[in-house]
């Protein structure tokens, strides 16, 4: 597998970045985590989406360490400080899940708090069905555990379009897109940081393709293996979705109605947020994740 990895110099100076870099080797693969607060606490682990990196939480993990929480927000294979393979084929839902499990395994993390958004659901929901043990609680904000069988919003298939034949992909204006206030410009920088050229987009471009959105999809079964972990897990599942989200309202109600955990949690409404919504209102959402912490 050939991969790219983005020069260092890239990352001087980001606005409101200046976390240590860490890193640990998967597969041959050097993957990129943030790890900020106290190493002796349980761990608060923060999973990013599409086309975002690490970068998504800079306004969260201080507070999160303030109050006492070791923080960890890891760079998926393909995105951030993390090395990238060059072409989409090397990417498949199963292999990120694989990653994901491993970086768990390697850091050897334990009592897990889990936050995950956008596609950070889609593969950390599926890293704690299979993983139960390690895990004490999960917050989702944003996100989904799709099986193939439901259907696809609009705003999906445009969005899976656009990013399978535009020969246009840039990261940080996609992700400008989905906040409701308009990123200042060295921000939407910072963003496209990592994908200095088309070589090292392979695994943002892959990911819309990767989405279960058929009943014929190779992790629909994977996926409704996770459903029914889910559907008996008792430990508190929070649901906090943003209001002005396109793509992904409406589906905290699956959760609220299916996972036991979630029907104890009451579910949060993050207003006057868009698709990311740790952009948009990161203090905010940082302040949940604390109370749910402290309350269950």
């Amino acid at each position: 597998m050939q991969t790219v990895r983005t020069p260092e110099a890239r990352f001087a100076g980001l606005p409101g970045y200046d976390f240590s870099p860490n890193f640990v080797d998967i597969d041959g693969m050097r993957m990129h985590y943030i790890d900020e607060g106290p190493c002796d606490t349980a761990p608060i682990l923060l999973l990013h989406g599409e086309p975002s990196w690490s970068y998504l939480y800079r306004k969260m993990i201080p507070p999160l360490a303030a109050a006492g929480h070791r923080v960890i927000a890891p760079d998926l294979i393909g995105f951030g400080r993390s090395d990238k393979p060059v072409l989409r084929r090397d990417y498949s839902y199963t292999a990120h899940v694989d990653w994901m499990t491993r970086f768990v395994e390697a850091l050897d993390l334990n009592d897990i708090t889990l936050f995950c958004q956008d596609w950070g659901s889609l593969i950390g929901l599926r890293v704690a069905a299979e993983n139960e043990q390690r895990f004490a609680r999960i917050a989702l904000g944003n996100g989904a555990l799709p099986t193939g069988d439901q259907a696809m919003p609009r705003a999906f298939r445009i969005w899976r379009a656009f990013a399978r034949w535009s020969p246009w992909f840039p990261i940080g204006r996609i992700v400008d897109s989905g906040t409701i206030g308009k990123l200042p410009e060295d921000v939407i920088a910072a963003y496209d940081a990592p994908f200095p050229s088309r070589r090292y987009k392979a695994g943002a471009r892959a990911f819309p393709r990767l989405v279960p959105a058929t009943p014929d999809d190779p992790a629909r079964e994977p996926n409704r293996a996770a459903w029914r972990t889910l559907e008996k897990w008792e430990k508190p599942f929070l649901t906090t979705f943003s209001n002005r989200d396109p793509v992904t309202r409406g589906l905290d109600k699956p959760f609220r109605q299916r996972v036991p955990g979630a029907r104890r949690c009451e579910h949060v409404t993050i207003r006057n947020a868009g698709h990311f919504l740790q952009e948009d209102k990161g203090e905010e959402l940082a302040e949940v994740l604390i109370n749910f912490v402290a309350t269950t």
